[in-house]
This record gives C-alpha cells, sequence and structure tokens, in this order.
C-alpha cells in the first residue's frame, strides 16, 4: 500500500507526534508498505507527488527535515499561513490510506478528519464527530455522565468568567485544574491551596480560553485500549513520582507500566466495560484508548479518552497489544485494516 504517514502539525504534542510518525513508518516500510512521512503544516517543498511514494526511502531523513521547521512554529501560526503544508493534500489523495500519527491540536480534534472526508481521502482512527466529542474533556465528561460511566466531578470554567475561589466552585483541596482540550498532561496542574489555584488558572487559560476543575482522585491510574470495538489488556500506570504527567510520559523510567494489570477478574471486566461504553459513547471508530483512575476504595472514574494514542513500541497501546502477542507492526497494519471502514461521516 501507498501510506502516508501524517504526522508534526502545531500541537504541543509536535515532538512526541514525530516520534510516533517515525516509529510507525519503520514499521509499515519494514512490512513491505511504501510509507512516507509527512509534516502535515509544513508539507514537502517541490515533492513529484507521482513519484513520492519510492521502494527505497529514508525515514530519519524524513524526520530530521520535519524538525527543522520546529523554530519557525510559532511564527508561522502567529502570521496566519493555511494550515496543510506544500503537496500534503496531493500526497494525501494520491496514497491509499494515510496513517494519522498527529497528537493534539489540529490532529485529534476532528478538523483535519472533516477536511479530508471533504476531499475523499481515507485515514485511520475516528471521523470529525468522535474526534472532536473527545477531544473537549468538558463535554466528553457531559456524555460519560449521562450514558452512566463514572468520572470525577467537574465544573467547566471560561477565561471570560469573574474568577472565584476553588470553595466557590464547590471543590475542596486537592483539587485539578486542566486545560479543557490539551493532550499529553500539558496544561494539567494538581492544587493543594487556594494560591497555587489561582496560579494554575491563570496558566492553564495561556494555553485555551476554557479550563476544567476536576475533583481529585487519589488511586492507581490504568489505560484501556479499544479496537475495533473490542477492549485491549488493561495496562496499569505507576509514576515513581507525582502524576502521569508530560515527563513522566515520556522520560524513560519514570514510570513503571503493568501489563495485564493486576486487578481481580471482576474489576478487569467492569474498566473494559465502561472503556467499550466510553468508545461508544464518544462515537468512536477504529481504535483509541481510555483512561482510568481507581480509588482506594476500587471505584472507578473514567477520565478521558486519547482518539489517537501515542504510537511507539513502548506506547500503552502498543504494550497492551503485545500482551495478545500482537507485535507493533502488526498492530500498524491492524489499525489501518480497522479504519478502512467508517460509520459516522
Amino acid at each position: 500500500m501507498k501510506i502516508v504517514v501524517l504526522a508534526g502539525g502545531i500541537s504541543t504534542e509536535r515532538e512526541i507526534s514525530v516520534v510516533s510518525g517515525t516509529k510507525v513508518c519503520e514499521a509499515l516500510r519494514a512490512k513491505g508498505h511504501r510509507a512516507i512521512l509527512l509534516d502535515v503544516y509544513f508539507g514537502l517543498e517541490g515533492a513529484d507527488v507521482d513519484e513520492a511514494f519510492t521502494e527505497e526511502y529514508d525515514i530519519a531523513a524524513a524526520a530530521a527535515y520535519i524538525r527543522s521547521f520546529d523554530s519557525r512554529v510559532e511564527a508561522s501560526v502567529s502570521a496566519g499561513r493555511e494550515f496543510f503544508g506544500p503537496r500534503v493534500l496531493a500526497l494525501c489523495k494520491e496514497a491509499d490510506m494515510v496513517f494519522m500519527a498527529l497528537h493534539g491540536e489540529n490532529g485529534e480534534n476532528g478538523k483535519v478528519q472533516a477536511a479530508f472526508d471533504l476531499f475523499g481521502i481515507h485515514y485511520t482512527g475516528s471521523g470529525y464527530l468522535g474526534s472532536a466529542l473527545a477531544m473537549d474533556k468538558g463535554l466528553s465528561k457531559q456524555i460519560f455522565r449521562e450514558n452512566g460511566i463514572p468520572t470525577p466531578e467537574s465544573v467547566l470554567i471560561h477565561r471570560s468568567e469573574p474568577r472565584k475561589t476553588a470553595e466557590e466552585y464547590g471543590m475542596a483541596f486537592p483539587c485539578v485544574v486542566k486545560t479543557c482540550c490539551g493532550g499529553s498532561s500539558v496544561g494539567v496542574y494538581i492544587t493543594e491551596d487556594e494560591a497555587a489555584f489561582a496560579d494554575a488558572l491563570e496558566e492553564a487559560f495561556t494555553y485555551e480560553p476554557q479550563v476544567v476543575l476536576e475533583t481529585y482522585i487519589r488511586g492507581r491510574e490504568f489505560s484501556v485500549g479499544v479496537v475495533d470495538g473490542k477492549p485491549y489488556p488493561i495496562i496499569e500506570i505507576a509514576p515513581l513520582e507525582g502524576f502521569y504527567d508530560y515527563k513522566n510520559k515520556y522520560e524513560p523510567g519514570s514510570t513503571i507500566e503493568t501489563c495485564p494489570a493486576c486487578l481481580s477478574e471482576e474489576q478487569t471486566e467492569k474498566m473494559q466495560e465502561y472503556a467499550v461504553r466510553a468508545y461508544e459513547a464518544l462515537r468512536l471508530e477504529s481504535y483509541g484508548r481510555i483512561d482510568f483512575l481507581m480509588d482506594e476504595d476500587g471505584k472507578m472514574f473514567c477520565l478521558e479518552a486519547n482518539t489517537l494514542p501515542g504510537m511507539t513500541p513502548t506506547s500503552l497501546l502498543p504494550q497492551e497489544a503485545a500482551a495478545m502477542g500482537i507485535g507493533f507492526a502488526k498492530l500498524c497494519e491492524t489499525l489501518i485494516q480497522v479504519s478502512k471502514e467508517k460509520k459516522f461521516i
């Protein structure tokens, strides 16, 4: 197959996206596919679309080309240039499939997916509807509650509103402040007092105009992959310090990950059931990853859904697949296969 692995972009998760995309491209090339790595925002200058999907391909050079634009992202966004870079749409139209290795803003929020639907471009993962619903934590938590999926109590705050204390919002300390549509735990703060709460609000509002204020749940952290509507083994995430923030997600040795998680059969079935229900309630398709907390009394709380989870061999979803005997390259092919038909368009 001719495959564009789409990465980069303008979000705070640009670097992680490039890492995911590089690993996916390597895996697909090893399987004999004519995969190329492409930055959705900066594209490929001077590329001949008809000859782009060559048998020989230098993935490291492609990744270095994408990273050469890192310092230009902010200025380019400020200048208001159009989102799709040179040759991006032409290359994606020429491909049999676009593997979405994008993370965060304008990658997981449904905008790229909606554009691709209009252009008739086939891509992996959920469509625009599920992507948009899952990206907005305020909205997704409302959908969880309406569908009987337990989630921490929360309040949605807009930047234009007068500031209040945590107590006035009905929250006790510690409480969590998080950006509404962020990813990789960027813009997430656990606050212990009013001063820290006020600072966290101001910092979070530098990322987005809406912020979710959430009850803090002390307990164990888990994630459940759902592929083609079926749950994968549960993985437990145990940071050596703090919570599963950006540092603990991506710094080697900072987190102990156990898959399958040490849970009773009943707990495993219940969490997997909640994961599938969340996947269906948010109108997700093809695959996703649902994150959970479990408190000291064994009560489970669904936090959020990830429509384009990280895709390196040590990322959570690939680890869950490995526990089932599915290697990384085979998983990449599986995600392409289950993405060929979408219901929600």
